[in-house]
């Protein structure tokens, strides 16, 4: 087996205009888990488009307070800050945005 083929185990694709989210869970050598949380964003350029790439990694001891932040900090500006926006309407089908199969590593 590749290394590649045994290293990621799962990838979640979420696309929003010019940017892109990937969520991959890999593994190591010693079979634990960690995920990657890529940002890839879309610039035009004089001959086409480049893409910018911001990683990080979220080890399996901070996924509950990962997760905990995160939620406080949308909850936050969705009650507090703008109470009156109506986030569901930014909910959009892939669809819109062009169909890619891009992957980010």
């Amino acid at each position: 087996m590749e290394e590649r083929d045994r290293e990621e185990l799962f990838s979640k694709r979420i696309r929003a205009g010019k940017r892109t989210y990937f969520f991959d869970v890999k593994s190591t050598r010693s079979q634990d888990y960690y995920i990657t949380i890529t940002e890839s964003r879309r610039h035009q350029k004089e001959d086409g488009f480049v893409y910018e790439k911001h990683k990080m990694f979220l080890y399996k001891e901070d996924f509950d307070k990962f997760v905990e932040g995160l939620n406080e900090a949308v909850n936050h500006v969705k009650t507090e800050l703008m109470p009156d926006v109506d986030f569901d309407s930014f909910k959009r089908d892939e669809d819109e945005f062009g169909g890619t199969d891009l992957k980010w590593e």
